[in-house]
């Protein structure tokens, strides 16, 4: 992963893909005996870093978000039930 950019769709990949990813690179520095060929790869990984810090915010809110529609709609149903 030294020389390369990232592909094209690496806005369409999963949360796993890019974790993958991250620690290819990461197992890719941590083999670097020099730190000056790692510039490189440290700034990928800061990238990369927070383009999945924010899938992550999106899909935890994407899931609460479907929770607390799930949760309406199961009261909805129950206090229809009720009466």
């Amino acid at each position: 992963m030294n020389e390369k950019n990232f592909p094209d769709d690496i806005n369409s990949k999963s949360l796993n893909e890019l974790t993958k990813l991250a620690n290819e690179i990461i197992d890719n520095l941590e083999n670097e005996k020099n730190l000056e060929n790692s510039i490189n790869d440290y700034q990928k990984l800061i990238k990369l870093n927070n383009l999945i810090e924010r899938k992550f915010k999106k899909s935890s809110k994407d899931i609460s978000e479907n929770t607390k529609s799930k949760i309406k709609e199961i009261s909805t149903k129950n206090e229809n039930k009720i009466k």
